[in-house]
C-alpha cells in the first residue's frame, strides 16, 4: 500500500459522500428550500477527488511507487468518479428555476454504462481467448472523458452560457465513437490470434 495507492483509496472513499450530497442538494431543491452549503460541498467534494486523480499519479512517477494495485485501483476511482457523477445527476435534480439544466437526459448514463459494459466484457472475452489484453488509450476516450467531466461541472456550476444538451450531446457522440474505437480494436487483437474466424474444416 503505497502513497500513491492511499491517495486512491481515499478518492474511492470521496465518492460515497459526493453522492450523499448531491442527492441530498437535489432533495431539498424538491422541497423549494435548497441548502446551498450541500451543493458547494458535493462540488468541493468532486474537485478535491478529480485533483487527487493527477496527485496520485506524480506520486507514482516522482518516488517510483508505480504497482500492481495502483494499476487496479487507479482506474476503477476514476471510472467510479465518473459513473457516480453522471449516474446521480440523471436521478437528481440540481436546479429550481429550469430542470432542463439541473440533470442530465436519462439516455446519457444509458450510453455511457453500456459503453463500459461492452468494453468490459470485451476485455473478458479477450483474456479468455488471447491470454492478454492490450490496452491501447485513444484520442476519442480521452476527448469522451473530459466531456464526461465538463457535463458534470455544468449541471453542478449550473453555467448557462452555453445549453447544457450541446454539452451532454458532444459527451455522448464522444462516448459513442471511442466506444466504436475500442471494439474494433479488440476484433483486431482477436484477429490477430486467429480467433475472430470460424476455423474452415
Amino acid at each position: 500500500m503505497t502513497t500513491a495507492n492511499k491517495i486512491t483509496v481515499v478518492r474511492i472513499l470521496m465518492i460515497p459522500a459526493f453522492v450523499t450530497m448531491a442527492i441530498y442538494y437535489g432533495q431539498s431543491i424538491q422541497r423549494g428550500a435548497p441548502l446551498e452549503w450541500m451543493r458547494f460541498s458535493a462540488i468541493a467534494i468532486f474537485l478535491m477527488a478529480a485533483v487527487s486523480d493527477g496527485l496520485d499519479g506524480y506520486v507514482a512517477r516522482r518516488y517510483n511507487q508505480r504497482s500492481s494495485l495502483g494499476v487496479i485501483l487507479d482506474p476503477l476511482a476514476d471510472k467510479g468518479l465518473l459513473l457516480s457523477g453522471i449516474i446521480t445527476l440523471s436521478i437528481s435534480n440540481w436546479s429550481d428555476i429550469d430542470p432542463d439544466y439541473g440533470r442530465f437526459p436519462a439516455w446519457f448514463p444509458v450510453l455511457v454504462i453500456s459503453r463500459d459494459a461492452v468494453i468490459l466484457v470485451g476485455a473478458i472475452i479477450l483474456y479468455l481467448l488471447n491470454g492478454k489484453v492490450q490496452v491501447k488509450p485513444n484520442w476519442t476516450g480521452k476527448v469522451a472523458t473530459v466531456l464526461q467531466m465538463v457535463a458534470i461541472g455544468w449541471v453542478m456550476l449550473q453555467l448557462r452560457f452555453v445549453p447544457l444538451l450541446y454539452v451532454v450531446i458532444a459527451a455522448g457522440v464522444f462516448t459513442f465513437i471511442s466506444g466504436i474505437v475500442y471494439v474494433t480494436d479488440g476484433v483486431h487483437q482477436l484477429q490477430a490470434e486467429g480467433h475472430a474466424h470460424a476455423t474452415k474444416q
